[in-house]
């Protein structure tokens, strides 16, 4: 399987939030003692010394959450790249897989099988599907620092139709009429989520939970051989992938 990411933009953002995880240490333990100087000396701090501190919060706080976000979005190990890899062992040789190249669509597979927009999801934690509604089990507290922290599961299944519309549309563009798959994938081995008739197929990195990626494509791949419908080739064409990378390191 041929590997294509977009490793400057990955190393980018995966610097930006530790340097920003760095700076955010800094800006809390300076703003700690500059709040608290006047404990360390006798001088009484004027007005323009008050004004700082009451900023040094504000802004020591909005760093932390953005640090935070930064960190869960990029940086937070495993990396979903390396976990899909895991996932699609025993792909076709023939399969493309693109990571980080077409936001919202951060992850996209050609293969035998189809083509597949696979939305990410690192959370742990216990959830619940039925159809596109989507349930987080948390006690208040839980959900009100994962508020605070701007890093609550939103809905996955809107996401990854989102994702499959858009990399429907950069096919076609290019002249490629095949349908896109949407797929959610949950990286966390520890999480736990009950399903029940999605409408985008959910999927666990861990191979020894079910349903898995892995299963999936064994099963699409079997169904096509039963159908007599098994692809000798990728569903598009050579010269289609060209353009749709073309098209992609254009944009």
């Amino acid at each position: 399987m041929r590997v294509v990411i977009n490793s400057k933009l990955a190393e980018r953002y995966r610097k930006v939030a530790t340097y920003l995880f760095l700076a955010t240490l800094v800006v809390l333990v300076g703003g700690f003692i500059f709040v608290n100087y006047s404990l360390f000396t006798e001088n009484i701090p004027g007005s323009g010394v008050i004004l700082l501190q009451l900023l040094l919060i504000p802004v020591a706080f909005v760093l932390t959450l953005i640090s935070v976000r930064l960190t869960n979005s990029w940086a937070r190990r495993p990396y979903p790249e390396d976990v899909i890899k895991e996932g699609l062992k025993g792909v076709s040789k023939k399969s493309v897989i693109y990571h980080y190249y077409h936001d919202p669509a951060r992850h996209v597979l050609i293969a035998p099988q189809g083509v597949f927009a696979i939305t990410t999801r690192w959370h742990n934690g216990r959830f619940a599907v039925k159809g596109s509604e989507w349930t987080t089990f948390k006690n208040p507290i839980s959900r009100f620092f994962s508020l605070m922290r701007m890093d609550r599961i939103g809905n996955p299944t809107e996401d990854a139709l989102k994702a499959a519309q858009h990399i429907q549309a950069a096919l076609q563009s290019v002249g490629a009429e095949v349908e896109v798959h949407p797929i959610i994938l949950f990286i966390d081995p520890k999480v736990d989520v009950e399903i029940e008739d999605p409408i985008v197929p959910i999927f666990f990195a861990d191979e020894k939970k079910s349903p898995n990626m892995t299963e999936y494509l064994r099963d699409m791949n079997r169904q096509q051989k039963e159908n007599l419908q098994q692809r000798a080739t990728l569903p598009v064409t050579e010269a289609q992938i060209e353009a749709f990378e073309a098209q992609t390191i254009k944009n």
